[in-house]
């Protein structure tokens, strides 16, 4: 049976910042490791989605970073400053708005900014949270073997979803996780 254990962590502060955005930084990684003590709450219910101004696609709706290194900023365009960088690609995140080219994005922490659409791609992930969790080779856990064991932070790619149970992939493993194991996904979103 394979461990699966997560990468470092899913962001760093820009390269060039103020004293302040340090100082905030401090303040966030303090938040993010006591984060880590309390457990994660769940995506609110999808509000009736509305299609986007932009794309017309709902809003909002989960994606995923295209990229190991994103840039989040305080507003929509290269004017405003960097408050994030994220350094994991594939990590979910949702969009909670559009302007332009640009998103407005709400990762699995809470935090919030703006990225571009580049940096952006449609593919379904999920993020595991809370404790260690057994991927499954079915979606029963009676009576299924363990495929792998995934530490909180590891990055799965939804391939089916249904009421309970989602079917996901890391690396060359293939397995049921119980929806409450991981974020980026909706209570009620199904898919095949």
């Amino acid at each position: 049976m394979a461990r699966l254990p997560a990468r470092a962590g899913p962001f760093r502060p820009p390269a060039r910042s103020s004293l302040r955005r340090r100082l905030g930084a401090r303040i966030r990684l303090s938040l993010l490791a006591a984060s880590v003590a309390v457990p994660m709450l769940a995506p609110s219910p999808a509000p009736a989605a509305k299609a986007g101004a932009e794309t017309g696609l709902p809003v909002p709706r989960f994606v995923s970073l295209r990229s190991d290194e994103v840039n989040l900023r305080t507003g929509p365009g290269t004017n405003y400053p960097v408050e994030w960088v994220y350094v994991r690609r594939h990590m979910p995140v949702e969009i909670i708005a559009e302007f332009d080219t640009w998103r407005k994005i709400r990762d699995w922490q809470g935090t919030v900014g703006w990225v571009h659409q580049s940096l952006l791609d449609g593919r379904r992930t999920g993020i595991v949270v809370g404790t260690v969790r057994d991927m499954l080779s079915a979606p029963q856990a009676d009576a299924a073997r363990t495929v792998a064991r995934l530490e909180p932070g590891v990055i799965v790619r939804l391939r089916e979803c249904r009421p309970d149970w989602c079917l996901v992939r890391v690396q060359e493993f293939e397995g049921w996780l119980p929806r409450d194991a991981f974020w980026g996904l909706y209570p009620d979103e199904t898919f095949d």
